[in-house]
């Protein structure tokens, strides 16, 4: 009989822990759904608005970059084949206009090379060389934006992160207020700078990379279609 007196007491008291835990959770889920991404990053303090301008402006120089390299590396596989069929007819006016088919990088290397048919075999090579090396330079023309994001970016998180530990420690000197809510409260939100300036420095640097690869590609490419032009030139000679 006691034993069942203390169950129904029991069980008033478990509703109510029960109530109260479903109360804070339910709570703690509004809170946390109330905070947007937004204010969340907003939170990490006054190096937040140089580094989000730097990640807008990573993202335009990746769009512009890739669109422009992709477009200038386009490969026209049929179009050295065709270019050798116009020289062996003789029609090297028909051969420049074939590499005038695509505004790619390889068709003007081509196109660079075929204008001087005629000349020593040495100066249709430099003139090929040069004309590669401008193109190569013209795919680079906004990379060292992204080399430099890639450093400037992590930094400005790492200062907003110290910073704001300075202010934190600053605070608990004056006040003398020393807790772990304090600290932790105020730690996490500095180092969502840190956070966010490596984030922003990975893409700059990935993309960077990933660029340069492309190029390298693309140079490895117009080499061989360089030697092989070359070589169509002097099959006539070998031949006379």
């Amino acid at each position: 009989m006691m034993f069942l007196n203390f169950l129904l007491q029991a069980n008033p008291i478990a509703d109510s822990i029960a109530n109260a835990a479903n109360q804070a959770a339910t709570t703690d889920v509004s809170v946390t759904e109330n905070v947007s991404y937004l204010e969340f990053v907003m939170k990490g303090g006054v190096m937040i608005v140089p580094i989000i301008l730097l990640l807008f402006f990573c993202i335009y120089v990746i769009i512009e970059r890739y669109l422009s390299i992709k477009k200038a590396t386009k490969q026209d596989v049929m179009l050295l084949n065709d270019v050798k069929i116009q020289l062996k007819a003789g029609k090297i006016d028909n051969a420049s206009m074939v590499c005038n088919r695509q505004p790619t990088a390889s068709g003007n290397i081509l196109r660079s090379g075929i204008g001087l048919i005629g000349r020593p075999v040495g100066e249709i090579e430099s003139m090929m060389d040069k004309t590669t090396n401008v193109e190569i330079a013209q795919m680079e023309k906004g990379l060292g934006h992204l080399g430099l994001i890639s450093g400037i970016a992590p930094i400005l998180g790492f200062i907003g992160t110290i910073s704001g530990v300075i202010k934190i420690f600053h605070t608990i000197s004056n006040t003398g207020n020393l807790n772990i809510q304090t600290i932790s409260g105020g730690l996490y939100e500095k180092m969502i700078s840190s956070g966010a300036g490596l984030v922003v420095g990975v893409v700059a640097y990935s993309a960077y990379h990933l660029f340069n690869m492309m190029i390298d590609n693309f140079a490895l490419k117009a080499q061989k279609q360089s030697i092989e032009l070359i070589n169509i030139i002097n099959e006539p000679q070998h031949g006379n």
